[in-house]
């Protein structure tokens, strides 16, 4: 797990949050295991798709868990969000600068999503967001889709590259922005609270769980 991943699942987990971060490089040599990521992700099939689907069998087996399960990712992992999230398999999404499937009209059948984008992206084509709330809305799927205009992409991560090498993120308009990221945070998090935090029973007789639940990737 990389330092940012973890930071991202600590937070989660901070919050309340059954957390759970599979492995999508972890089968073998990792440039192959790389390169078969990429290429499921633009099939919409594939293992990386077997093994988010795991992990949430694997949450919902958790005697912590409600039974409600979000799905959280960044870059192409919101790609993978985004194909995943007409499934039937997840309460929410959340999508960070995500690439919308080339079918983007079989999101009108998506969980309720929240999502964000940077109006600077070089990597996301540009009126993804503009098309993601689109076909949401027309679908009459619950959404936040918010574009930042002063962002670019990767703004809510914190790669921890070495100082020489930065050069190469600033040429990708890869950057973190505390403030964009910060809004992002919050907007996701009031919308996993929205969607996975368990109503109590108002006769006071309901069975609760302790933690609710969220998959990042």
């Amino acid at each position: 797990m990389t330092a940012d991943l973890r930071r991202i699942s600590d937070r989660l987990a901070s919050e309340g949050y059954l957390t759970l971060a599979p492995h999508l490089y972890g089968r073998g040599f990792k440039p192959r295991c790389m390169i078969a990521t990429i290429r499921a992700h633009f099939a919409d099939t594939g293992v990386a798709y077997d093994d988010i689907t795991a992990a949430r069998e694997y949450l919902v087996g958790d005697p912590r868990c409600n039974g409600r399960i979000g799905l959280i990712g960044f870059c192409m992992g919101a790609g993978f969000v985004l194909q995943l999230s007409p499934r039937g398999l997840f309460d929410v999404a959340a999508a960070q600068y995500g690439l919308a499937p080339k079918n983007i009209e079989k999101l009108a059948r998506s969980c309720p999503v929240v999502a964000s984008y940077g109006a600077k992206d070089r990597i996301v084509k540009q009126g993804s967001a503009s098309a993601l709330e689109s076909v949401l809305t027309q679908g009459r799927v619950d959404h936040d889709v918010k574009e930042y205009p002063d962002a670019g992409h990767s703004f809510m991560n914190k790669s921890g590259i070495p100082a020489p090498f930065t050069i190469i993120e600033t040429l990708a308009g890869f950057s973190y922005s505390q403030p964009e990221a910060e809004d992002a945070w919050n907007r996701t998090l009031a919308f996993f609270a929205k969607y996975l935090t368990q109503t109590p029973d108002p006769s006071g007789l309901s069975e609760q769980n302790g933690a609710n639940d969220a998959s990042t990737n």
